[in-house]
């Protein structure tokens, strides 16, 4: 049995960038790509800057070397979250804390040793949920190289699941080039698009809620008319951080009129809209989104919900869950620290009927992306987000390729013990599959 030796960290870039929200809502000036006006938000020194990641190396005792890399989601320390990620600042927190835990250890079973990882605690309150994402992601790929599985079948034989034998659909967001990148999208055959980033409403919304019902028109006869294939028919989900509630006073009512009128927009296409408001806190969000989610259902306007702001945590994911806060709930996987949250809140969603989307942010690295594609894959939740990055092209790539050669290799594996078996008991061959 195969044995960690040692642990390296080194610091990173991120895909995207750590963006104060709460400034943003303000309005704040834009100047080409830089955010003008002062942080609102404690830990950011300006509204927009660069995104830092660490990557977390364990060395094997064959000289194998796995890795998982810490990130956090662009809004930091915003709804509840932990603050802005520093790499300089952490990576001496990981040695100190990580490697007294890891070295020496035996890597049979991913579940334990992402549960002691996930526990790690610094001045009595567990360490920032970056270095607990990263931590666990390297511990999966520590485990898979020891005992020679792909990750995915290493949660597979761990949780019970079965593994995916298609794609998972896959979510792709634009940023604030909403047009060019849906071109994009289209031209790719996105399974889900734009994501949109509404998050200002005289600029994105609309004063009078006009701009938003122009756009998903717009963007339903842009994929309708310049799509290469009938058949393709993706579904819409839009972001709009808040500002339906923000645009209607929160009003259950004038908010679920306002989807009507996104949703007659939007046909024939299914369309989602994430984060209609934002309550200011947890229990009032999921109440808010629970009766949203009730009204739309009894007047049957076929538009669905999802849950983001104030749903952190695995805790978070069973409470809006338990509650039906929305058709689908987003599992912000940076924000759940350990990836056996990430895991156990996809399932726990299909379990109890409401919609898992696998997601995160566009501030994570190739590596957390590449990881969570197995995570999918072992899970089977009903989308997962294309990332990191708002360039469409690159993050599309990164997670559409490695879920292809997964299952390319299930596949192989699959043919070769089918071969196997048939040698050992000829007999089995004549029988009807």
């Amino acid at each position: 049995m195969l044995h960690i030796t040692d642990i390296i960290c080194s610091a990173g870039k991120t895909g995207f960038y750590f963006d104060d929200q709460k400034a943003i809502k303000t309005g704040v000036p834009h100047d080409g790509f830089f955010c003008g006006g002062k942080p609102l938000t404690s830990g950011f020194h300006s509204v927009r800057q660069a995104g830092e990641s660490i990557s977390v190396m364990l060395l094997l005792e064959d000289g194998q070397v796995a890795y998982g890399d810490c990130a956090a989601v662009q809004y930091s320390g915003a709804g509840g979250r932990d603050p802005v990620f520093l790499a300089n600042e952490f990576i001496p927190l990981i040695l100190k804390k990580a490697a007294p835990l890891l070295k020496n250890r035996p890597l049979k079973e991913f579940r334990p040793l992402a549960a002691e990882a996930d526990s790690l605690e610094n001045k009595g309150r567990q360490i920032h949920t970056a270095i607990r994402y990263g931590l666990t992601q390297a511990i999966l790929d520590a485990v898979a190289k020891a005992t020679r599985r792909l990750p995915c079948e290493v949660i597979a034989d761990e949780y019970g699941t079965s593994l995916a034998n298609k794609p998972i659909r896959i979510f792709t967001q634009s940023g604030d080039d909403r047009y060019v990148n849906a071109d994009k999208m289209i031209i790719k055959q996105a399974d889900v698009l734009p994501h949109g980033l509404i998050n200002h409403v005289p600029d994105k919304l609309g004063r009078k809620g006009e701009k938003l019902p122009a756009y998903v028109k717009w963007l339903r006869k842009r994929i309708l008319a310049k799509r290469a294939d009938a058949r393709y028919q993706p579904d819409l989900h839009l972001d709009v951080y808040g500002t339906i509630g923000q645009l209607c006073g929160n009003d259950t009512e004038k908010m679920g009129r306002y989807l009507a009128r996104l949703g007659k927009a939007a046909f024939p296409l299914k369309l989602r809209i994430e984060g209609p408001m934002d309550m200011g806190e947890q229990i009032a969000q999921c109440e808010a989104l629970a009766a949203l989610r009730k009204f739309l259902r009894q007047n049957k306007i076929h538009v669905g919900i999802v849950a983001d702001e104030w749903c952190n945590t695995l805790e978070d994911t069973r409470l809006f869950a338990d509650r039906k806060a929305g058709d689908m709930i987003q599992i912000k996987t940076p924000d759940l620290g350990g990836i056996q949250n990430s895991i156990e809140a996809v399932l726990y969603c299909k379990q109890k009927g409401v919609g898992a989307y696998l997601g995160g942010t566009c501030n994570e690295t190739d590596r957390s992306a590449q990881m969570c594609v197995h995570i999918a894959l072992a899970t089977q939740p009903d989308q997962m987000l294309s990332k990191p990055g708002m360039g469409v092209d690159e993050g599309y790539m990164i997670v559409y390729n490695e879920m292809r050669r997964t299952l390319a290799l299930l596949a192989a594996k699959k043919r070769k013990f089918k071969s196997r078996l048939n040698r050992a008991c000829p007999t089995l061959e004549k029988k009807p599959v």
